[in-house]
């Protein structure tokens, strides 16, 4: 769990923990991005009810990041919702990198882009990989998928550096569990 190690602090001055993500149907693909960045973030199955997604985002203490203004009606989603406002992929990503204080290099490939599960080093188990032994090899022990340093991991690792370029430099990411009280800009204008 990281600290402060410095009084100034913009927002609500609380203990800091990594951050857990339910991005809706909208922003699935966002979503994968996080997954890439290291955060453990979720999708609902498509056609889920809204009133059940926000009650996924507050049973497994999670963000629910949605474009969707309905989802502040709800009862709990002043504490649960980080509503982006921008419109498209890139504002979207530079929205919420500011909001938090995102770090897109949390822990970079570290969980499966495709199910979110954690991933382990190597190939999977009684597999001999056809491509370069000499790549860095993990699966996942949850859909089996394996993957592969390689030229896309590359250009990746460029997007989360220049997702990054948008954090400030001194601003400790604020209460980032819902229930640790820090509100969304929307809610404190």
């Amino acid at each position: 769990m990281k600290t402060a190690k410095t009084p100034w602090i913009e927002g609500a001055f609380c203990p800091l923990e990594t951050p857990r993500f339910l991005c809706d149907e909208m922003l699935r693909g966002f979503g994968e991005w996080l997954r890439v960045a290291g955060y453990d973030t979720t999708s609902p199955t498509s056609g889920t009810r809204d009133r059940d997604v926000l009650e996924t985002a507050v049973d497994e203490n999670r963000w629910l990041i949605t474009r969707d203004r309905e989802l502040l009606l709800h009862r709990n989603a002043p504490q649960y919702v980080l509503l982006l406002e921008s419109n498209g992929m890139e504002s979207n990503f530079r929205e919420l990198t500011r909001l938090l204080n995102l770090d897109w290099l949390h822990a970079p490939f570290s969980r499966c882009k495709r199910c979110n599960t954690p991933l382990r080093p190597g190939p999977l188990p009684d597999d001999t990989p056809e491509i370069d032994d000499k790549r860095v090899f993990c699966h996942c022990p949850g859909c089996k998928h394996v993957y592969w340093e390689g030229s896309h991991v590359r250009r990746m690792r460029g997007k989360l550096l220049r997702f990054n370029r948008w954090r400030h430099p001194r601003r400790f990411l604020p209460a980032t569990s819902p229930l640790n009280g820090a509100l969304p800009r929307y809610l404190t204008e």
